[in-house]
């Protein structure tokens, strides 16, 4: 194999892609109070995390993985070519975990051949997805490492990030927002429409009811790439949170306004599960 794409569980591959050798992924822990923790890995069963988180008084959270365990996954990729791609640094510590365990393994193994490069997304779930996907069409395009490393590192500061939240629940339990505000945001359907700039999320506007903040969604995600003109040959991705329905509804709304080269469409795994919650849309463009 020529390459390999590692990349935390925050990026919600598809069933295909899972399946594809190409790409591996290192798993965060999910932790809910002090007496629950699993391995975000194939064994996470979304609708018990659901119902347990629910069920807590305490928010769910995530623990990164250990610099051990990506300079592991570097020495299980038969690949001349490695390339890391992580939650936003700003979210989590998983990227400086890989950027260790990269150090780790050119310690260990100094006559290695291998070329690796550790990027921070400075995105999540679908951004993620986006890029990795986006390293696999570049080197089935015949792109050597440095133009990969280019191309990648030029996207992540261009791409757009938005989402609507499923509940603002977890943010409560985790003492980022008052119980005030989110009973209040609750009880007059009040959903915000957030953006990651720069790994770092900002809430764009609030609509009433969740359709509303869709359409809003996806008419500032055209915006914010400059208009429809600039969509055609964009890769996009949406995840979503035991949502099928509303992730279509997402398509359908943007295909409404612009056309795109590619459209691809995965459910979430643990770590976008706590973050954006149940009923949660995230696309990147």
């Amino acid at each position: 194999m020529d390459y390999r794409i590692i990349a935390d569980s925050c990026c919600d591959l598809t069933p295909e892609l899972k399946a594809d050798g190409h790409f591996l992924i290192v798993p965060l822990t999910l932790e809910i109070g002090s007496s629950y923790s699993v391995i975000d890995d194939e064994s996470f069963d979304q609708t018990d995390f659901l119902k347990r988180s629910r069920e807590s008084r305490e928010g769910a959270k995530t623990a990164c993985p250990s610099p051990e365990a990506y300079k592991q996954a570097i020495v299980d990729s038969d690949a001349d070519e490695v390339y890391i791609l992580t939650i936003s640094e700003h979210l989590s510590g998983s990227y400086q975990a890989a950027v260790v365990g990269a150090q780790m393994y050119e310690e260990e193994f100094p006559d290695s051949n291998k070329k690796i490069k550790v990027f921070s997304s400075d995105a999540a779930t679908a951004g993620e997805l986006n890029l990795c996907i986006s390293v696999q069409e570049l080197k089935e395009a015949g792109k050597s490492f440095d133009e990969v490393v280019t191309l990648i590192e030029e996207k992540i500061q261009t791409m757009q990030i938005l989402f609507v939240l499923g509940s603002l629940e977890n943010l409560r339990k985790n003492g980022r927002l008052s119980a005030v505000k989110v009973f209040m945001a609750t009880a007059l359907n009040i959903k915000p429409v957030m953006v990651a700039i720069h790994g770092v999320i900002h809430k764009l506007e609030q609509q009433r009811g969740v359709n509303k903040a869709i359409k809003r969604m996806v008419q500032l995600a055209i915006e914010r790439v400059g208009g429809p003109e600039n969509t055609k040959d964009k890769l996009l991705t949406i995840t979503h949170v035991n949502c099928p329905e509303r992730a279509e509804y997402v398509k359908e709304e943007l295909l409404k306004l612009a056309s795109f080269r590619r459209i691809v469409i995965a459910d979430t795994m643990g770590v976008s599960t706590i973050y954006a919650e149940d009923g949660g849309v995230v696309i990147a463009i």
